[in-house]
């Protein structure tokens, strides 16, 4: 029995009540909703636990989804999961109970009800202009320091028309993105969301932050211009999908605000508010603000930021500082434009019901800072942020500076986990003058950097670059603003559109891909093999690989780097023997590859670059006297071809791989467009004519007989089995290894994958991946299993090639017409052996978008029957209706497996899977085709 009075919350939680009540309300959290309603009937203290409306807030954040707010987050969570009791009134009525107090929960409560309106109008701490002249921005502000800026939006259309009114007139049934900082996307109707702000007392309310408004409204693009000060922007060569976000529409109620950040890529902003009033604060880079703490990773340099809420930092950490330690503050008001440089940290709270656009832009200010962001490594991206704090082995004592009890519990020096927590501390000198650079001042930095104080210039941050790193190839982070092939491309364009630029290009480029080392390889070789020096419009890789590829007249160079030396020293060796089995055997499929000039080793000695000629034919000098072959394959034809590929090039992490040894090869440019450039330019008969060439070319790679030579299992691979047969143990391995942990490797894809399919993966997969390749016995009592055979595992529309000529009039009895008439492949470096039918899903998914016309056009001018072995006959037989043997079925194990991700192509193609309940219905719309191409195929032995 409970007992009322002074003592109700001992009596109440019994052996709990030990526990802080933040500490029970953590716990809360963590259980699912059903779960929350029995524990509320346990005592009246777990009822005020379990009612709280930020936990049930919490608990619809988790599932996400299409919101419609009912009054109260419990409500609106129970009818999202379909668990509303039908007695409303029990609901509604009001319990009270004496006896119980909680200084959290009234803290909470407070942030929740608490009024901004009395906020009064800034003291001036950011410049006010009424407008600038370009040239004054850049040598006053821009790279600088903030500045709020008046009439730059007074001939808006968007300043009378971006009321909230009026937005719900024009768009209420639209919906628009929420951002929160939820697991789940949560969307809204517009109309939806104004009937929540009128209704939510919530301390971290919902904030309207959509990416994607010019998409779904794009009318409202046109009721706004980019002023002119901010118009130059370097991703604006890209393609719209191709460059990151860059564009929002922000619209939020008071007690709303975006907490603590830097802006994504180190890119600048602006925002111009239309309607209410917003308050910023901002720090210069590198000072992490107190109360905040910067995660970031040794293994990929993803920088994680812990912050309270804006309105949190504001109530309760605001108030404690010193005057030297607060941030450079301002009042924006309606019609002003701020502009906030790169790296410049900073929070935003909204005072009343806001309205706002904001842009994101790369210009020749922060170009170099962007480039730098992407780099691979972890060290330069936490000094970015957390300036000298993120030097390794380093604190930070500045406690005389912090009262006792309130910043004393920010400092926090734990350099030793993996993942770096750099929270906010030390005294901050910034300079409020427009010209000149925000620095910083720590005590006990770096030897090396004795007495440095940081700055945000690229010449000193660069200086925290890991010049270890492989800057092509090393994985990137996955804050970076855009991925690795995007980067390369990027940086192309710029090459080729902005030559007026090329110097400040080269610098970004060798930050980002250290493109002056690759530079330096294609001089040796372009040497080394009499080619023509390469000109200035060729000193940049082309294509979007992960290999760095250069054009130098009519040639190709490539150097190979992705994976190591291990990996690289095989993709050269296994397409070295491709090359010649195609000219053993006489395949056609010669006729519409490169021609291989050159091949062999670069080798960086004493500062200086030399090569060596290999053919793949015997072990090279430069590689013997480290690489840990077996005898046998050293003693081979091709000892680093196809079967020591499958068995040792998997593995980047041996002795050699990260000497500073590359394999190159240079091969003759072969005519025709990359098909990535020109598909928008094909007709539907053109993508006909690629898909039928396309299915004449891999039926030709498929049919090529696999090596002599059998790879020897290693015997400490518990996923390797002696009964399973010789060809497809490597492969049967690496599946296997995957298959095992399937729901972790569904989930690394970032929220790409339903959850309900993650928990479901494990029963679609079979127990053993063997099962996809070996049946059950045959007559004799022998295991029947279908034949691996080569294939090119890359198959992406920028490894084709196309070209279109003028058909002869005469025989078309019309006038001259273009048509594509030539088809070819490149980039033969990830070959390897197994299932044909993995050629198909990048195919499938890549090239010809899903578009089940060109798989079928692809399927009758391919020929050949997925499953193959010995005796097609006794394949058939065998498998009879086993769904193991099903094309459809393995096709979709294959995705699910796969080391890329490839799933969110399916769910980008065809988007009414995300709502799909099994793998099942995944597999029927994507790949049934095969299915009925399998059932007619003909019966062709291999």
């Amino acid at each position: 029995m409970e007992s009322a009075g002074n003592d109700r919350r001992d009596a109440a939680l019994g052996s709990l009540a030990v526990l802080p009540d933040e500490l029970l309300c953590a716990i809360v959290d963590l259980l699912q909703p059903t779960d929350i309603g029995r524990l509320a009937c346990v005592s009246s203290v777990m009822y005020i636990l379990c009612n709280e409306e930020p936990l049930w807030m919490s608990k619809y954040l988790s599932v996400g989804g299409h919101l419609e707010y009912k009054c109260s987050w419990k409500k609106t969570t129970l009818s999202r999961l379909s668990l509303c009791s039908g007695n409303s009134e029990l609901e509604q009525k009001a319990r009270h109970f004496d006896g119980f107090n909680s200084l959290f929960l009234y803290r909470r409560w407070y942030r929740c009800f608490t009024t901004l309106s009395s906020y009064s109008f800034d003291n001036g701490h950011v410049e006010r202009k009424d407008d600038l002249s370009l040239d004054h921005f850049h040598s006053q502000y821009d790279g600088k320091g903030p500045v709020l800026l008046g009439k730059l939006a007074e001939t808006w259309p968007a300043r009378t028309k971006w009321t909230i009114q009026q937005l719900v007139h024009d768009y209420g049934e639209v919906t628009f993105r929420i951002s929160q900082r939820s697991p789940k996307k949560i969307i809204m109707k517009l109309k939806d969301y104004v009937s929540y702000m009128e209704l939510q007392h919530d301390e971290d309310p919902l904030y309207i932050f959509d990416d994607k408004f010019g998409e779904t409204t794009p009318a409202l693009l046109e009721d706004y211009r980019v002023p002119h000060l901010f118009q130059e922007d370097l991703f604006g060569v890209l393609d719209y999908e191709q460059r990151p976000a860059f564009r929002w529409l922000i619209i939020g109620p008071e007690r709303s605000g975006a907490s603590w950040h830097v802006d994504p890529g180190l890119t600048s902003a602006w925002n111009t508010l239309l309607c209410g009033r917003k308050r910023w604060a901002l720090y210069p880079p590198g000072r992490v603000p107190g109360g905040v703490t910067v995660h970031v990773s040794d293994e990929d340099g993803d920088v994680d930021i812990e912050t309270p809420t804006s309105l949190q930092w504001w109530l309760d950490i605001y108030p404690h500082l010193a005057e030297h330690e607060k941030p450079l503050e301002c009042t924006q008001l309606p019609g002003e434009t701020i502009f906030v440089p790169s790296g410049w940290w900073h929070c935003v709270l909204n005072l009343e019901t806001t309205v706002a656009v904001t842009q994101n832009f790369v210009n020749q200010s922060n170009f170099e800072h962007v480039c730098l962001d992407m780099a691979p490594g972890h060290c330069h991206k936490g000094v970015c942020r957390a300036g000298l704090l993120a030097v390794p082995g380093k604190s930070v004592r500045d406690i005389e500076n912090h009262p006792a009890g309130t910043m004393s519990a920010w400092n926090h020096n734990d350099m030793t986990r993996a993942e770096k927590r750099l929270k906010g501390s030390g005294s901050v000198r910034a300079s409020n003058s427009a010209n000149q650079c925000a620095s910083f001042e720590f005590s006990d930095v770096h030897e090396s950097l004795e007495n440095q104080v940081f700055s945000y210039d690229i010449g000193f941050l660069s200086q925290f670059l890991e010049k270890e790193k492989d800057h092509y190839t090393s994985v990137w982070s996955p804050t970076n603003p855009i991925g690795q092939r995007e980067a390369r491309e990027w940086l192309r364009r710029l090459w080729v559109l902005k030559p007026e630029l090329r110097g400040l290009i080269w610098k970004g480029a060798c930050l980002a891909i250290s493109v002056d080392k690759w530079y330096a390889c294609l001089e040796e070789v372009s040497a080394c093999h009499s080619l023509p020096p390469p000109s200035e419009d060729e000193k940049l890789p082309v294509g979007t690989g992960s290999n760095p590829v250069f054009i130098v007249s009519d040639n190709v160079i490539k150097i190979y780097a992705e994976g190591g030396l291990g990996y690289s020293a095989h993709g050269l060796g296994t397409e070295l023997e491709f090359y010649d089995l195609l000219r053993k055997v006489g395949s056609p499929l010669i006729n519409h590859i490169p021609e291989i000039i050159a091949s062999g080793f670069l080798v960086y000695e004493d500062g200086v670059y030399r090569t060596v000629p290999w053919d793949g034919k015997g072990m090279p000098d430069v590689l013997a006297k480290y690489y840990p072959l077996e005898l046998s394959y050293a003693n081979s034809c091709f000892p680093l071809g196809l079967w020591s590929k499958q068995q040792f090039g998997m593995d980047s992490s041996t002795e050699c791989s990260n000497k500073p040894i590359w394999p190159y090869m240079v091969t003759r440019k072969c005519k025709g467009d990359i098909f990535a450039r020109v598909r928008d330019t094909l007709s539907k008969a053109d993508l006909l004519n690629l898909a039928s060439s396309l299915g004449v070319q891999m039926r030709n790679i498929h049919l090529l007989p696999l090596p002599h030579g059998e790879p020897l299992p290693k015997p400490e691979d518990n996923n390797v089995r002696d009964s399973d047969p010789p060809e497809w143990k490597q492969v049967i391995s690496t599946l296997n290894g995957r298959k095992n942990n399937i729901k972790k490797h569904l989930a690394n894809w970032g929220g790409t994958v339903p959850t309900v399919l993650i928990e479901k993966a494990e029963e679609y997969l079979p127990a053993d991946m063997s099962s996809l390749i070996k049946f059950v016995k045959d007559d004799d009592g022998d295991s029947v299993y279908t034949f691996p055979c080569w294939i090119h595992s890359d198959i992406m529309d920028d490894n084709i090639l196309t070209q279109r000529s003028l058909t002869d009039a005469k025989s078309t009895g019309d006038r001259d017409l273009e048509k594509l008439d030539a088809v070819n492949i490149i980039d033969f470096s990830d070959l390897s052996i197994g299932d044909p039918l993995c050629d198909l899903i990048p195919l499938h998914l890549d090239v010809f978008r899903g578009d089940i016309d060109l798989l079928r056009e692809y399927l009758r001018s391919y020929q050949l029957p997925f499953l193959r072995g010995k005796s097609n006959n006794d394949i058939y037989k065998s498998v009879g209706n086993s769904k193991f043997s099903t094309a459809s079925y393995r096709a979709m194990c294959y995705c699910m497996l796969h080391e890329d991700n490839v799933l969110a192509a399916i769910f980008g193609l065809w988007k009414d899977l995300r709502a799909a309940t099994s793998w099942e219905e995944v597999e029927h719309l994507v790949w049934d085709g095969l299915n009925r191409y399998q059932q007619s195929s003909p019966t062709l032995s291999s």
